[in-house]
């Protein structure tokens, strides 16, 4: 209800041409979190979520293709954030976005039931998430939403 409830201010806001300034302050507020998480640089690069009925996938990839550094940044963080995923820790999202992000408590609580495996891509990196669980599936896709929202105009739905 909540969420729902946050959907409509923001298109209510989108509509009349008037910014949300909530939803404004709390991507401000992400991004500045993010930055002390996210190696990269977030206005360089874009986050993408596609969700799947086995999961979905994380692509964060460099803006531009020749910039080696975030490329390599992006990957070392996704590498990492994988092999912490698979064990159930979430820790870093809860950092950026807070603890009581939505599907966060179920991801967190899976105990292997959500496999996320790394993989590199032409400017960047993803993570594959697949589970059997419709709940899980279901909680993942909420946490892609919300970090859709959360992330602004640095991330996107594929």
């Amino acid at each position: 209800m909540r969420i729902a409830m946050l959907c409509a201010a923001a298109v209510l806001a989108a509509c009349s041409g008037r910014p949300d300034t909530g939803l404004a302050d709390r991507q401000a507020a992400v991004a500045a979190r993010g930055a002390e998480v996210m190696p990269f640089d977030l206005d360089r690069t874009m986050h993408a979520f596609a969700k799947d009925s086995s999961g979905g996938v994380q692509t964060v990839t460099a803006n531009d293709p020749a910039d080696t550094l975030n490329i390599r940044l992006v990957r070392e963080h996704l590498r990492k954030e994988a092999e912490l995923f698979a064990r159930g820790e979430f820790s870093d999202p809860a950092a950026i976005h807070g603890a009581d992000m939505p599907g966060l408590a179920e991801l967190s609580a899976a105990n292997g039931k959500v496999t996320a495996e790394y993989a590199d891509v032409p400017a960047g990196a993803r993570i594959r998430y697949t589970t059997g669980d419709p709940a899980l599936r279901s909680a993942l896709h909420r946490w892609f939403d919300a970090q859709v929202s959360d992330h602004g105009r640095h991330a996107e739905h594929q």
